[in-house]
């Protein structure tokens, strides 16, 4: 499902849950080789992050056995995308990519693909192959949320945004969001949000945030991001042409029978996509909707997402945006 702009993108902008039920019939994950929904950009910069990085992206807390809420990420994704993942037991095939990994955790060519997934999962540990194999077939990445302790105690997270997850691990819900800006809704919804999207009811889950960053690329970790940001001096149609429009839809899959096992566990996933501003928008509506929410931003959220310099420009290259085409094409004065 693409960015709701209607159920993001709010005036005054408030950092806030915002849960709403998926529609019946939505589904939750993206195969990143699929006809007409591919999203091999995600593909590619996985592969990149899982090779050179992969402490930092896949993550177990000590003692944590991610298998349950895995075999049923697994299930959920054969059922919904059963061209891009099939399983025979252990047995996780995924044709798009033109690999497998057997029982026994070994990959498997199955046919021609991308031949640099085999070496890949060949020297990650054999009980992170399977996780590994769901993480390059769909274009989400993945976290385990735990509602006994309000943790995350696995992540597989190769495109964060601006977060590190080998920080956030077996972290609670509050020390997570500790350092969002503004974050009192957030937080204060934690635990009726957490009994909401691990229970098990049939009802499925989703919320989207955004934000606008001089960063490029999917994958955000703090520590391969340039803090200098938007060069200075720029006018405002170069700022807007050196902005990218960041989103996410994250989604939550609850794991059956984790209630019963000790603690209702959830598979929280999330989407990211990176958008050049300038072709953000489909209509001058959506500009005009982000213009008033960063408008309306407090000042610690401003600071929070690196865009207190940029705010001044972006407003004015939004407002033209938010009057048509024709007035959108005018130099800024």
């Amino acid at each position: 499902m693409s960015f709701d702009f209607d159920v993001a993108v709010s005036t005054p902008h408030r950092m806030q849950p915002g849960l709403r039920r998926l529609a019946p019939g939505a589904t939750q994950l993206t195969p990143t080789v699929a006809p007409q929904r591919g999203l091999a950009r995600h593909l590619r910069e996985k592969l990149a992050v899982l090779g050179a990085f992969s402490s930092q992206a896949l993550l177990c807390s000590p003692g944590f056995d991610p298998r349950p809420a895995l075999d049923a990420l697994a299930t959920h994704a054969a059922t919904e995308h059963p061209a891009a993942l099939r399983l025979d037991g252990r047995h996780w095939q995924a044709p798009g990519l033109g690999w497998a990994v057997d029982a026994a955790a070994q990959p498997q060519d199955i046919g021609t693909g991308w031949p640099e997934i085999g070496p890949l999962l060949a020297q990650l540990p054999a009980d992170w192959r399977h996780a590994a194999l769901l993480c390059l077939a769909f274009a989400e990445d993945f976290a385990i949320l735990d509602a006994a302790t309000g943790s995350l105690p696995w992540l597989a997270v190769a495109l964060p945004s601006m977060w590190a997850p080998e920080h956030k691990l077996g972290r609670s819900f509050a020390e997570v969001h500790a350092p969002v800006a503004d974050n009192r809704l957030v937080t204060g919804a934690a635990p009726q949000l957490l009994r909401l999207v691990t229970h098990d009811s049939g009802e499925r889950w989703e919320r989207f945030v955004w934000t606008l960053t001089a960063h490029p690329r999917l994958h955000a970790h703090p520590q391969r991001v340039d803090p200098a940001r938007w060069q200075v001096g720029l006018d405002d149609d170069a700022l807007a042409a050196q902005t990218w429009w960041r989103t996410e839809r994250q989604t939550f899959i609850p794991v059956p029978g984790s209630a019963g096992a000790g603690s209702a566990q959830s598979v929280f996933t999330i989407l990211v996509t990176v958008t050049p501003l300038t072709r953000a928008f489909s209509q001058p509506e959506q500009a005009a909707r982000v213009h008033d929410a960063l408008a309306s931003m407090s000042d610690a959220v401003l600071a929070y997402r690196g865009l207190t310099a940029a705010q001044p420009a972006l407003l004015r290259w939004l407002a033209r945006q938010a009057q048509g085409p024709d007035a959108g094409a005018a130099s800024a004065p």
